[in-house]
């Protein structure tokens, strides 16, 4: 069995620039190389470390959302700031989260880990809870031992 628990989280806000997914929901491989892209720009344009400077925490979060009934994908950190490039301020609900612990080699490994481990064993598990949509994280926390290390949220409600 997975290792997660579910958390009471108190509302939060993140800001992030993010890019449309195309690929169809099913095709793993497309979603991923979009993702990957889009985090290789974010990383060498600059934007992600102009959104650090802002953030309240050293976590970056990489958010999930449906938005216009479109695939959207974000790179942001947790604040209370704002810029006007920003694509998008996220905000997330207070109450229970699924939380997804996880490590990896490297950041990218760690978000398809626990997101996989979340989607795909987690929420069948957590029988007493439902994900209802809205948006989800997984959020790189740090490095030790050569291990990227963080975790999933996934907003909940109790059945």
């Amino acid at each position: 069995m997975p290792n997660y628990t579910i958390e009471e989280k108190e509302s939060f806000i993140v800001l992030g620039f993010g890019t449309e997914l195309k690929s169809n929901y099913t095709d793993y491989m497309g979603i991923n190389k979009e993702k990957a892209d889009f985090w290789h720009a974010v990383n060498q344009d600059g934007r992600l470390d102009t959104l650090r400077t802002l953030a309240t925490n050293d976590y970056i979060f990489i958010v999930n959302e449906a938005v216009n009934n479109k695939m959207m994908h974000y790179a942001g950190v947790q604040t209370e700031e704002t810029l006007p490039e920003a694509t998008r301020v996220i905000q997330f609900p207070k109450g229970d989260y699924v939380v997804v612990k996880g490590e990896a080699p490297t950041a990218e490994e760690l978000v398809n880990t626990v997101t996989g481990i979340a989607f795909g064993q987690v929420l069948q598990e957590a029988t007493d809870y439902a994900y209802v949509g809205g948006p989800n994280t997984a959020v790189v926390m740090g490095q030790q031992n050569g291990q990227v290390y963080g975790e999933m949220w996934i907003p909940v409600i109790k059945k």
